[in-house]
């Protein structure tokens, strides 16, 4: 069944909210070191000291035409009666109540009168206690009660804390915006790979938020986890594009279970469990690599230098190995000390693409991706048993 429009605006709207709210901590996360911003707790979107929400943010987002934003529009009354119920509207210590709609707020209208560069609390209020009296829209009217309800000296008081954010950017210039913001962390050339990273990330803290897992996105975090992507794009490290959790095991496995370092595996006994790993790393790095060449990340001679010095390692291992065994060593001898071999390098980290970039499924995936092309292997007679395998019948 196809998705109704209004599961599809419902879905854009809960997008916004999540990729506004990255926006909203680069902008303004500097001024606020010690805060965390919070989803779905105070408010769509909320700041948060403490424990203590110091404001809270409602996020509009309208496709289509600009819209005005009227004394009597849906989003303004929805806001305030939220505020009205969760803001404490009569506490002048209250939160403060930010509305952020992509509608652009009416010349003279009370929104219009609580933006920040066109403020006027007085004007605002006048605006709204005459729109509640007046309007005869049902969807409101709970909202405009609860309005005139609070008293002129609550009504003041809630006026005062409320900010109109208009015109905000659409979701598909939230990313624009973002970027503007990042200019001084953006590597030069991978300005895209940068923010897929990062907006990757943030949407898997969301993503964590929203099902309880974690409270808020501590501002700290958040910098750290930028300085970290910048630090990726540096000579002596790179960025991992391939997560482990980006993987189905069972796919993976099926489609190579007839490559040739899956029989390399066999010929040791390799045990299940560890043969499902390597084909995992494997597709990891073999993956990971395509990307790194095509993001313009790695040169093919540096990943040729470094498939040549696991090649030295194994050919110097490889041999010990053989004169460890002898000629009379039997098969299962054999099995064993090939599979020693392979335990021994895929625990060694000596050997690094980059100075800087030690994640352990790289090298090990590579190995298995030399193997698979027969340059390395580890039965002692695992040369012979290629050519068997690979010769046509």
């Amino acid at each position: 069944m196809a998705p109704s429009h209004g599961a599809a605006a419902s879905a854009v709207g809960y997008q916004y909210q999540t990729w506004w709210s990255l926006l909203e901590m680069l902008r303004t996360g500097p001024d606020r070191p010690d805060a965390m911003l919070t989803l779905e707790m105070h408010d769509d979107v909320a700041w948060d000291v403490d424990g203590n929400p110091t404001e809270l943010l409602q996020t509009k987002h309208h496709r289509g035409a600009v819209r005005s934003l009227s004394d009597t529009s849906d989003d303004v009354w929805r806001s305030l009666l939220v505020w009205l119920d969760t803001g404490s509207p009569s506490d002048p210590a209250g939160p403060l109540l930010h509305l952020v709609s992509t509608d652009v707020a009416s010349a003279g209208s009370a929104a219009y009168s609580l933006r920040p560069e066109s403020r006027d609390e007085p004007a605002a209020l006048t605006r709204l206690l005459a729109a509640a009296t007046t309007s005869s829209a049902a969807a409101t009217a709970g909202a405009r009660a609860r309005f005139v309800g609070l008293g002129m000296a609550a009504q003041r008081v809630f006026v005062s804390r409320i900010v109109v954010v208009d015109g905000a950017p659409r979701l598909e210039d939230v990313d624009v915006e973002a970027r503007r913001a990042l200019a001084w962390a953006l590597p030069k050339g991978h300005e895209d790979l940068f923010m897929s990273l990062l907006w990757g990330w943030w949407d898997e803290q969301a993503i964590g938020i929203l099902r309880g897992y974690r409270r808020g996105v501590a501002v700290a975090e958040v910098n750290q986890k930028i300085n970290d992507l910048r630090d990726q794009f540096t000579l002596d490290r790179l960025p991992t594009l391939v997560e482990l959790h980006d993987v189905n095991p069972v796919e993976l496995f099926a489609a190579h279970s007839e490559h040739p370092f899956i029989e390399q595996l066999s010929w040791i006994n390799w045990p299940p469990v560890n043969l499902q790993k390597a084909v995992i790393d494997y597709f990891r790095a073999y993956t990971q690599t395509m990307r790194w060449v095509s993001e313009d990340l790695i040169g093919i001679g540096e990943l040729q230098r470094f498939e040549e010095e696991l090649v030295d390692e194994w050919e110097r291992e490889f041999e010990f190995m053989r004169i460890d065994l002898g000629e009379d060593a039997s098969e299962t001898d054999r099995r064993q000390a090939g599979s020693r071999l392979l335990r021994q390098l895929v625990d060694a980290t000596m050997i690094k693409v980059r100075a800087r970039y030690d994640e352990p499924f790289f090298a090990r995936g590579k190995r298995h991706e030399l193997a698979d092309s027969g340059r390395i292997g580890w039965h002692p007679d695992f040369e012979s048993r290629l050519r068997a395998l690979l010769t046509p019948a």
